[in-house]
């Protein structure tokens, strides 16, 4: 049965992947670093900010502490925000998708390794905040995907809010009973091992890199309320 579905963000529900990459190498110029196009899709596409200065900083032997790496992270969101108020953009589907799942009344979430700010600002910018009823961001979790903590917490947060009583959650909705919309193998892997449904869509990698997802799709808005209650069935 299905009751619930669970969106990533970048690259799913927004077309901002490659203004996360010019954020991250704006702030890194600042060091003579660059991070290729190839590499970042490869490597630091399914990571937290902290987790991908983290990593190409080690790689270029940069000794920054964790303070620095903070710094660094907020010039990053400063520069993705400006970016985004100009250059972001919902991916052709899902208002459709998010509409059918509002009128079929499926609760939605988000979970994502991106910051609550940078999130909250796409949301608001093409009003799709009253979608969401929880939005799980990289401040809210220990471990990032493929790590199964951010899916589990929204799950969490999404019993809260739907079904919550002064005794308890009732009726609580169970993960077999949620779809996880992906499009990395990271987030894949994170939604499989919280035990919960996958469709991944081919915004980032190609079929054949996703191939862990149950259901792959193109664009979002190809897809009917059946199909997401037969993954669930």
């Amino acid at each position: 049965m299905l009751r619930a579905v669970i969106f990533d963000f970048d690259g799913v529900i927004t077309d901002s992947e490659i203004l996360h990459l010019r954020s991250f190498n704006r702030v890194l110029a600042q060091f003579g670093i660059e991070i290729t196009t190839k590499d970042y899709y490869k490597d630091y596409l399914g990571l937290t900010d902290f987790e991908c200065f983290k990593l190409v900083t080690d790689k270029s032997q940069l000794q920054l502490d964790r303070q620095q790496i903070k710094n660094l992270i907020k010039q990053k969101t400063r520069i993705f925000g400006e970016l985004a108020k100009t250059e972001g953009r919902i991916i052709e589907g899902v208002r459709d998708f998010l509409e059918m799942l509002k009128q079929n009344n499926v609760p939605m979430a988000i979970c994502s390794g991106a910051l609550l700010a940078e999130i909250e600002l796409i949301l608001e910018e093409a009003r799709l905040r009253p979608f969401f009823e929880v939005i799980v961001s990289a401040e809210q979790v220990k471990k990032g995907k493929p790590d199964p903590e951010g899916c589990l917490l929204t799950l969490q947060k999404l019993n809260r809010m739907v079904s919550p009583t002064e005794a308890g959650i009732q009726n609580p909705i169970l993960p077999n009973q949620c779809i996880v919309v992906e499009d990395s193998h990271w987030g894949l892997e994170a939604a499989k091992a919280a035990g919960m449904h996958t469709i991944a869509v081919t915004n980032s990698y190609d079929a054949d890199q996703l191939a862990v997802a149950e259901k792959i799709v193109t664009q979002l808005g190809k897809l009917s309320i059946n199909d997401l209650q037969k993954l669930c069935a």
